[in-house]
């Protein structure tokens, strides 16, 4: 079939047959034809494959069916679904901190500098701005307060797995963060991607001078980013995957062929077509229709 709309559960929480069956009968009613439910993994993610509507068209109807159930619903064209470029941010997606506020802990300033790093990420401030800003309220921090917030990072569930899948499919995945490579270099290489992008603090004497290196990369550098890699690799957007939170992920989401709002802030799931605001990071495999019995660990 043309289309396939794939249902994902939360972790811990039961997508059965009857659920399944509620957003054929949706789609049905519509005048949609579908084929038999496809489990992609029994009992959490299923594909459906369907005819006679638009993708858009589906995902909402699916939507209204199961409101309020802990299941995301992604509606796609089947064919091309398997992306060859994974483009990913760090801080609130791929690990489950802001890792610059987590540095502002260890300087008394966790609570200041998070309050602006959330305005940041619903789009309230400049992004490359207010990053200069709290460096600046840094400034004379020892180095050492960076490894002490490394230490105590948490990798989002299913990032590891989701990372690894793609590169043994042959994908090429990046870590591209508005944060620092003092993380997104470590993080990088305990998840398996092939390539981090982040800003750098200038630390003299072993003390945070309060500045970063120039130019910053923010916002707009995720979608040259994504634009990059995609025409290296030989592929056209259609071939990628972008995933992030916040609003300086907006550009390379829209771009991307499977751009997916994780977890996210109001001004990204209202500009994204795909969300994960129940599974984990594995909902991005699934979207791409990879079987639970493809999944890489470590």
């Amino acid at each position: 079939m043309e289309f396939v709309v794939t249902l994902i559960a939360a972790p811990g929480e039961e997508l059965d047959a009857g659920i399944v069956a509620e957003a054929a009968a949706r789609l049905n009613g519509l005048g949609a034809e579908t084929g038999r439910p496809d489990w992609l993994a029994e009992g959490l993610a299923c594909d459906l494959g369907f005819d006679g509507l638009s993708a858009d068209q589906a995902d909402a109807a699916v939507r209204m069916s199961l409101e309020g159930m802990p299941i995301d619903v992604v509606a796609q064209r089947a064919e091309g679904r398997r992306k060859k470029l994974l483009i990913a941010d760090m801080d609130s997606t791929i690990v489950t901190s802001e890792t610059l506020t987590d540095v502002a802990d260890a300087a008394g300033k966790g609570e200041i500098i998070g309050a602006i790093t959330d305005r940041v990420m619903r789009g309230e401030l400049n992004f490359e701005d207010s990053l200069r800003e709290r460096v600046a309220m840094l400034k004379g921090l020892s180095e050492t307060a960076l490894e002490t917030a490394y230490q105590a990072i948490e990798v989002s569930p299913g990032a590891e797995t989701m990372v690894r899948t793609m590169v043994a499919s042959g994908a090429t995945t990046a870590l591209v963060s508005g944060g620092f490579t003092y993380f997104t270099s470590r993080i990088a290489e305990r998840l398996g991607f092939h390539i981090n992008m982040a800003n750098d603090f200038i630390i003299e004497g072993g003390k945070l001078t309060g500045q970063v290196t120039e130019p910053v990369l923010g916002r707009t550098s995720k979608y040259d980013a994504l634009v990059k890699l995609a025409a290296q690799n030989g592929l056209g957007l259609t071939d990628t995957a972008a995933i992030g939170d916040g609003a300086n992920d907006l550009e390379m989401i829209q771009a991307a062929g499977l751009g997916c709002a994780y977890r996210g802030k109001p001004i990204l799931r209202d500009a994204a077509r795909v969300k994960l605001d129940h599974a984990d990071l594995t909902g991005l495999l699934f979207a791409q229709g990879f079987r639970a019995a493809e999944f890489v660990t470590a």
